[in-house]
């Protein structure tokens, strides 16, 4: 085996996971995928689960392949996607798999805290965090409130990530930027508020020691080891909410840039020294979430590609059938801003039929209303173009730096149309790449904590030495200028 230092990251999604190798060589980023894997849903006995031990399970397979091989790694890191959280007995065992943050206990849960609780501008005031009802805050008040027995009983409560980890070591932490996504940490101390934590019937106590990206957590337990043939291996808490890995991976030269991880949501933000936690920002509901290196995730949740993919499972088998390029392609004959919607509208959220929602705005507008799977489609990019105009002139006066760069990342960033729409409406140079984002960032904090790299912006170069861009500049304005002055009138009635 050549002498080369490999990382092992986990990158686990709400729908899937995966297990990558990766390892600097020559000053740039190499990665083998090793196992792919479903993330299941399971409903049973009224509430929606996750299945922590499948996914354990599926970490040690990837584990043992590697094992197998005969490749020594440097470390594990592990990230996933955010709010949910495991209980843990005092027996160290797990109380009950976690249930999911799309269990609809929170529907009501929201409400009930914040009338009866903390009001709203006290929770933001302390969090900064974009109110949504599966935040952990209001997943631990339903809990509370209907006397879950895992929750009333548990010593110890861990986020997905880092209960993950603690299977591997036995050491419980609580990682920084998962930890953000809870709606319960207060950016300012750089810990959990013990005035939520109480309000919700637990201690500071239950959660582990907080930890920053590229930490030591610990190492595999003897029985890990023996279980996968490999030692000791350390385990490092990256950063272990899967959107601040993928913006860790964002390839920019320097701060001047907003970034949009573009996917089933776009999440469009900056990197900002301090949260921005005032008025406008909450009233315009922004959150501000954990990053590396002591940063903000100074961010706005959009509805993205949701949208699309809800409407492609409705059309007929034949329209299923065409590719994307071609479907989407058929859409660029469409007139521009024939139709326009307000993305984030909660007629959106989840409705029965998503086609039959996009007509119904636009009537509700008095817009001619989209009938075509073509007409459809460029309703939705013409919306998701002008939406991410609006949020980037917000961030622009936020920012206290010029935003002169959008970098697009995830798998979105395929997506040339809507990209090249983006860059119009923005009147910014874009780029976009790379798409794999998430499991890049997870392999460079790695690479961090061993001392391969200093810091963020010596990661960030090796990205960009490593992974393909592409280019898109702005053209267009007076047209996007116009579909601009409509979508405002349109979203203000």
């Amino acid at each position: 085996m050549e002498n080369k230092k490999y990382y092992f990251a986990v990158d686990l999604g709400a729908t899937s996971g995966r297990t990558i190798l990766g390892s600097l060589v020559d000053g740039r980023l190499e990665q083998e995928e090793l196992t792919r894997f479903p993330n299941n849903l399971i409903e049973t006995g009224g509430h929606f689960y996750w299945d922590i031990y499948a996914l354990y399970f599926e970490m040690i397979k990837g584990l043992q392949k590697v094992g197998q091989r005969g490749i020594e790694i440097t470390s594990i890191g592990i990230d996933t996607w955010g709010v949910d959280f495991v209980f843990i007995g005092e027996d160290n065992a797990i109380l009950r798999n976690p249930i999911a943050y799309r269990d609809p206990h929170t529907f009501a849960a929201i409400d009930d805290y914040l009338q009866h609780v903390n009001d709203r501008k006290t929770v933001y005031d302390i969090t900064g965090i974009q109110f949504m009802n599966f935040n952990s805050l209001f997943q631990f008040h339903a809990m509370h409130q209907a006397d879950n027995v895992a929750m009333k009983y548990c010593q110890k409560v861990l986020f997905v990530p880092d209960a993950l980890s603690w299977m591997l070591t036995g050491e419980a932490v609580c990682e920084y930027t998962i930890a953000s996504t809870s709606q319960m940490l207060d950016p300012r101390t750089g810990d959990l508020s013990e005035k939520l934590i109480e309000s919700v019937g637990l201690t500071r106590q239950h959660f582990g020691r907080m930890v920053q990206p590229g930490t030591k957590i610990g190492v595999l337990t003897e029985e890990v080891q023996k279980m996968t043939g490999l030692g000791p291996v350390p385990v490092i808490a990256v950063a272990g909410h899967d959107t601040a890995s993928a913006v860790a991976a964002v390839p920019a030269k320097d701060e001047c840039f907003a970034y949009l991880s573009s996917g089933t949501w776009s999440l469009m933000g900056i990197e900002t020294k301090q949260a921005i936690i005032d008025e406008r920002s909450y009233e315009l509901n922004f959150t501000n979430e954990g990053g590396i290196e002591g940063t903000t995730r100074f961010l706005k949740n959009i509805c993205g590609m949701w949208l699309y993919e809800r409407c492609r499972k409705e059309w007929p088998e034949e329209v299923r059938q065409l590719s994307h390029p071609e479907l989407q392609g058929s859409a660029m004959q469409v007139e521009a801003f024939r139709s326009i919607i307000n993305p984030d509208d909660a007629m959106f959220a989840n409705p029965p039929s998503m086609i039959k929602a996009i007509q119904q705005y636009c009537r509700d507008t008095q817009q001619t209303v989209p009938e075509t799977p073509a007409e459809i489609c460029r309703c939705i990019f013409d919306s998701l173009a002008l939406r991410y105009r609006q949020v980037f002139a917000w961030l622009k006066d936020f920012a206290n730096f010029d935003l002169s760069m959008l970098h697009i990342i995830g798998g979105g960033s395929l997506n040339k149309y809507l990209n090249q729409f983006t860059a119009d409406a923005l009147g910014v140079e874009v780029l976009a790449g790379p798409q794999e984002c998430t499991a890049i960032g997870n392999i460079m904090l790695q690479a961090k904590a061993s001392g391969d790299v200093a810091d963020v912006w010596a990661m960030r170069r090796i990205i960009a030495a490593s992974v393909e861009m592409v280019k898109y500049e702005p053209k267009d304005k007076e047209l996007w200028d116009k579909g601009f002055a409509k979508y405002i009138e349109i979203t203000k009635q």
